[in-house]
């Protein structure tokens, strides 16, 4: 009886496991909790029959501990959306896959501590331990495909076309403008105005977004592809414009803006069956950055208060220099262990509720471009993980994911007034951009 009571709790945590890396679904009423718990229950009513009715300290009194801790994760999303973590907003829903995880280990170890004598707290480390280190490989470090190895091809001619787009962008960006930010207005102005004529010139109508901010006025840029049979569904491509004071911002982030005019060019034609929008955001940097001023906070705002349908969002953030050097890239801890210590990689990053789009994203990156990519979706807490606009979008619930080189963590400009044109690396950002394109494409259902 003892080895088929432990048999069944394994297979129901391989079973959760399985469906947290394959569907990546995390469920709001903590279904996999309820699962568990009816399951302890059911253990209990074997091993004491009638007697567990008097099992108040074995049984009954972690249950309730159970239910109420399960009742109160549930109740404080919906009382508290979002949380402060060292200074940070964080969407409260980001601890309830991690409630959802817990609880079920932890009845797990209790189960196996009713049906083999011993410590609880042995029993529950021998599960708990081994058990959070497959579901935080699985679902935030282990990604579909295979990153490219070896040498690149050469450019392919619209490859070759983006990679002067680029260098065009981010040359009259960083060098003809130079720093744009609160304190040179007329150099944001000049930003302003060079992207607005540069998206015109495509052909696209510019929709001009000014707020408040500060005591100045401040401006997003938009465009739109319009959707066909899932109009009403929104895919954003954004980056920030403006750059910290006293830099430049070659790779801070007129690499980023510049990737996103060279994705309006290449989208312009397409006609995807959600409606794509190419966003210019302001104010990304400090002072403004996670405020209520930041341009990207003041976007997915408004968003909200529409009441758009956001089903994905991609931030373009710093992403145009590479290293093929050993110990030219860090991670935040604890992910040094899994990933490569060469800088030669684009990065996709998310929090643990756009999981999904991560995976999606770079299993689309890895199928149909031969450039090396890295993800992971890990909690919006940890270093690095919630460094630009896509964070704002997580504030209401959207999935939305960083497209970085990992900026801090491997450039060694970064924020300074050697963050120039020159240090970029434009042809590996053109392979960049052209799959990241064909992601948005994916994700769009163009040609659906």
């Amino acid at each position: 009886m003892r080895r088929g009571l432990t048999l069944a709790w394994v297979l129901a945590l391989v079973a959760a496991f399985h469906w947290w890396d394959v569907t990546l679904r995390f469920p709001r009423l903590l279904v996999w909790t309820w699962a568990f718990l009816g399951l302890f229950l059911g253990t209990a009513a074997v091993l004491f029959g009638r007697g567990m009715r008097a099992r108040r300290r074995e049984v009954w009194l972690p249950a309730a501990v159970w239910v109420a801790l399960a009742l109160g994760a549930d109740l404080a999303t919906v009382l508290f959306p979002a949380v402060s973590v060292e200074g940070r907003r964080v969407a409260a829903a980001v601890w309830l896959p991690i409630v959802d995880l817990v609880l079920p280990i932890w009845m797990t170890a209790r189960a196996l501590a009713l049906v083999w004598t011993g410590a609880s707290l042995w029993s529950f480390a021998a599960v708990a331990v081994p058990a959070l280190a497959v579901w935080a490989w699985s679902v935030m470090i282990r990604m579909p495909g295979r990153s490219h190895a070896g040498p690149l091809q050469p450019l392919t001619a619209e490859e070759a076309a983006i990679r002067r787009d680029l260098e065009t962008h981010v040359r009259a960006l960083a060098g003809t403008i130079g720093e744009r930010h609160y304190a040179r207005p007329q150099a944001l102005a000049r930003a302003v105005a060079y992207l607005h004529d540069a998206l015109a010139r495509l052909g696209y109508e510019v929709s001009v977004q000014p707020f408040a901010a500060g005591g100045q006025t401040f401006h997003n840029l938009e465009v739109v592809i319009p959707g066909g049979t899932r109009a009403d569904e929104i895919v954003v491509v954004g980056g920030h414009y403006d750059t910290v004071e006293g830099s430049p911002g070659a790779d801070d982030n007129g690499s980023g803006s510049a990737a996103v005019m060279a994705l309006a060019r290449l989208l312009a034609r397409d006609r995807p069956a959600r409606t794509v929008r190419c966003v210019l955001f302001a104010n990304e940097e400090p002072p403004f950055f996670e405020s209520g001023g930041m341009g990207s906070r003041v976007y997915a705002a408004q968003a909200a208060r529409r009441g758009d349908r956001i089903v994905a969002m991609f931030a373009l953030e710093t992403i145009g220099y590479y290293s093929d050097r050993s110990g030219t890239q860090e991670y935040p801890f604890p992910l040094g262990p899994f990933y490569p210590d060469r800088g030669d990689f684009i990065g996709f990053v998310g929090n643990l509720q756009s999981a999904p789009l991560v995976r999606r994203s770079i299993r689309v990156f890895r199928e149909t471009t031969a450039f090396p990519s890295e993800g992971v979706a890990a909690p919006a807490w940890l270093p690095g993980i919630s460094l630009s606009d896509h964070a704002s979008f997580w504030l209401h619930g959207w999935r939305a994911i960083m497209i970085s080189d990992t900026a801090p963590f491997r450039y060694p400009y970064y924020h300074s007034e050697l963050d120039t044109p020159d240090k970029l690396d434009y042809a590996r950002l053109a392979r960049v951009v052209a799959g990241v394109a064909r992601v948005v494409r994916e994700v769009a259902g163009v040609g659906q």
